[in-house]
């Protein structure tokens, strides 16, 4: 590779790196409640050393047994990640059936006055079906994390409420704290085991969440996919990968 390329090379990765703490940052001050900004910060990093990598030479300077070992993971983690996003996209757009017997709306962090950005998404999905279904009971799930000032269902159930839910057709389910948890304890909270059951997260988060309903049992339960904030997308995508992974191993 001749000099000019490896300063393209150098400058587009410094660029890349510039970006990834960019986002960093604007990820860092949604208070979402998760360290994943920090996953950021490493990639920048990563850019850096493989920009400087080809700008000092230190890749030509690897054995060339290193080199294709480092270039087969960069292959394997490629594909990896294109099959797993191509699978989180495909259910992206679920809406369920309607008429469902239950639907389950998976917890996240609320705050004192209100729920936050991604449960927003969640509630008001779950406020529309429940509007268009008359007849569903909807379950809210999600325990009391460290950084929260009461449960997640409560502060759920007094949204659906302010906004015209019936407290007839809320149940609350505040022991969970993660979401195989919030599956397998509304489940319990069903008494008719040939009930239909849906479960409303937001689109980035259904395709996990249904395979984690399946394996608890909950075989024909429907995703009902909510929206997201476009500007955290990306981040989130991309901590979903992550999470499937570890769902997987």
């Amino acid at each position: 590779m001749g000099t000019t390329a490896r300063q393209v090379v150098f400058g587009t990765c410094m660029v890349l790196a510039f970006a990834c703490v960019c986002y960093a940052w604007a990820v860092f001050k949604t208070h979402s409640g998760t360290n994943f900004w920090m996953v950021w910060v490493v990639f920048a990093v990563l850019f850096e050393v493989l920009g400087g990598g080809f700008l000092f030479h230190w890749w030509d300077a690897m054995p060339r047994l290193i080199r294709g070992i480092l270039v087969a993971l960069i292959c394997i983690a490629v594909v990896a990640f294109g099959t797993v996003e191509g699978c989180i996209v495909s259910k992206m757009g679920a809406q369920g059936k309607p008429g469902l017997d239950y639907v389950i709306v998976l917890g996240a962090q609320v705050h004192r006055a209100r729920p936050s950005r991604v449960l927003k998404f969640r509630l008001d999905k779950a406020i529309e079906y429940l509007n268009d279904n008359p007849k569903t009971i909807c379950i809210v799930s999600g325990g009391q994390g460290s950084n929260e000032p009461f449960p997640e269902a409560q502060g759920m159930a007094d949204y659906l409420k302010t906004n015209g839910i019936a407290e007839s057709r809320i149940v609350e389910e505040s022991k969970s704290k993660t979401t195989e948890e919030n599956i397998i304890n509304s489940r319990k909270l069903i008494a008719d085991e040939n009930a239909s059951v849906g479960i409303i997260t937001n689109d980035f988060h259904v395709f996990r969440a249904m395979q984690i309903a399946q394996k608890n049992g909950l075989d024909d339960a429907q995703g009902i996919a909510a929206g997201s904030p476009p500007d955290m997308l990306v981040n989130n995508m991309v901590r979903e990968f992550f999470a499937e992974i570890k769902f997987l191993l």
